[in-house]
């Protein structure tokens, strides 16, 4: 039997998306949780998968249309099912009358939904009171100080009462919902922590005609709508999307869009009149304001925002002090030279930042307080034994920081295999939630960018963190007193006050630098 796939909330205040891949085409036989398509939204790109197993009947998109949140996006047949749903649902309820009696009310309890989070705003309830839901539906979308995170249901059965309203805060370990569950007993309980929230609700919608690619005349939109690869683009050739005109629905702008407009290619004739009178005063108002002059203002939202709140925290609480010093990388970048290319037939992309990484750890053997994290009151310190070292990534949605596992136990080319895999994860911005959690120390390499000298921001709670600047080469005496070029790395290290004093950073920096700038002596340490 046929069914929609109805595309569900995926993040917040997102009402549509591009398709970017379909990874499937009609008549393909899946499996569910297999993935489907990607699409990009203004936060990140997702991957969407099958919710049965089947096969696929019908995409309602070509690759690079937008496609609308709770609209079907592809039909399947699913297998096993070849009656209808009246027939299918008509014993279903009869025998729900007879076993009233013997269904079981239960509270949801807010599970775990991160490291350190104890409470959280209910973003938006997906489900009302009284509403039938199935096991895995979404029920609600909440935000903690980390993520957006979507809440599943364990059971099939009926919503009886929502313990909190939109907006609201939500305490972990507390109850969310209770509701009744459909049967004579409970399923086996889920470790909900490890659920995938599967998307599709199975709710009936009416279709929708696919959304057409190019329209006859162009739209100057006010509210620049683009996909956040148009948007990227835009920023690359510096130009304002108010300002160019839409060849898609409502004025949505493309790459082509774009380059038309840079190229001056923008027909004389553009149809700049929206879909209401007010709509299009505020239009020319908007476009009136560009020439003159104007302002435009954009929401703060997703992992941007979460960023904010987090570096906030982390000024407002933590006490920094800064130390900088230069490190000569002479011999290391002799010694990777001399093995990139055999370790590269192997498959291994050995740069620079593994041996930063190593060392780091290295030298947090002989000094693990710059291994810990200390409490709100500022009353314990905690150590750790796993050196679970962050990298900074300047990825597509925001700044991400994930972190290499147990650094202390792994060889330099386990780290560079780590290294890839994560950097390459959040530049697409789709890193696992476990490769953010749990860092004990962070590294950001502002030099690849440019500049020298940095004063870092600690990712709380840990208590220090480096920036490397760029590499250059300068001249420096050697043992004789004659002048030699020197590759000079300058790097600058931000400190908790509160643990972490001026002579401990400085002696930890001069151990750290020994291993960079002696890289022998790192593989003796290794040992």
């Amino acid at each position: 039997m046929a069914k929609d796939f109805i595309l569900p909330d995926i993040g917040e205040g997102i009402v549509e998306c591009e398709v970017v891949e379909w990874l499937v085409q009609e008549g393909d036989t899946v499996s569910e949780d297999q993935p489907i398509c990607d699409v990009m939204t203004d936060k990140a790109l997702v991957q969407i998968p099958a919710v049965h197993d089947g096969v696929i009947s019908k995409l309602y998109y070509l690759k690079g249309e937008i496609a609308k949140v709770h609209a079907p996006l592809f039909a399947m047949d699913v297998a096993g099912e070849s009656i209808s749903n009246e027939v299918v649902q008509e014993p279903v309820q009869a025998g729900n009358k007879t076993n009233d009696a013997a269904d079981v009310v239960e509270d949801f309890i807010l599970p775990d939904i991160g490291e350190g989070i104890v409470e959280c705003e209910i973003v938006d309830w997906l489900v009302a009171e009284g509403d039938e839901i199935e096991e895995d539906q979404a029920v609600c979308d909440v935000m903690t100080d980390k993520a957006l995170v979507q809440i599943p249901a364990k059971y099939t059965g009926t919503v009886q009462k929502l313990y909190y309203q939109k907006g609201e805060i939500a305490k972990v370990h507390s109850p969310l919902f209770q509701m009744t569950i459909a049967g004579s007993a409970a399923k086996p309980s889920v470790d909900i922590n490890q659920a995938v929230v599967k998307a599709q609700t199975n709710a009936v919608a009416e279709k929708v005609s696919p959304v057409k690619t190019q329209q006859a005349a162009k739209i100057i939109n006010q509210k620049a709508v683009a996909s956040p690869a148009v948007r990227r683009k835009a920023r690359e050739l510096d130009v304002d999307l108010t300002c160019v005109p839409g060849s898609g629905k409502n004025g949505r702008i493309y790459k082509q869009d774009i380059e038309e407009f840079v190229k001056g290619e923008v027909p004389n004739t553009i149809d700049t009149s929206p879909l209401d009178s007010d709509a299009s005063q505020s239009a020319v108002q908007n476009q009136t304001q560009n020439q003159s002059g104007g302002v435009r203002v954009e929401q703060i939202k997703g992992i941007k925002a979460a960023m904010a709140k987090q570096m906030v925290a982390s000024v407002s609480t933590i006490p920094h002090f800064t130390f900088s010093d230069e490190i000569d990388l002479t011999q290391l970048i002799a010694l990777r030279s001399s093995l990139k290319e055999q370790y590269k037939a192997q498959g291994v992309k050995l740069t620079m930042m593994p041996f930063f990484v190593k060392a780091l750890s290295l030298a947090m053997k002989e000094y693990p307080v710059l291994n810990s994290k200390v409490n709100d009151e500022c009353s314990e310190l905690t150590y750790y034994n796993d050196h679970n070292i962050g990298i900074a990534v300047d990825s597509k949605i925001g700044l991400l920081v994930p972190n290499i596992k147990s650094c202390q136990s792994k060889s330099i080319v386990d780290v560079a295999n780590d290294l890839t895999r994560l950097t390459h994860s959040a530049r697409e911005g789709r890193v696992a939630p476990d490769d953010l959690k749990g860092g004990t120390i962070s590294i950001s390499n502002i030099g690849a960018i440019g500049g020298t000298i940095a004063t870092p921001i600690i990712n709380k709670p840990e208590v220090a963190i480096v920036a490397l600047g760029k590499l250059q080469h300068l001249p420096r005496f050697d043992e004789s007193g004659q002048v030699v070029s020197k590759a000079i790395m300058q790097v600058s290290w931000s400190g908790d006050h509160r643990v972490i004093d001026g002579g401990t950073i400085a002696r930890f920096n001069n151990l750290w630098k020994s291993y960079l700038e002696n890289p022998s002596a790192m593989m003796m340490a290794m040992s």
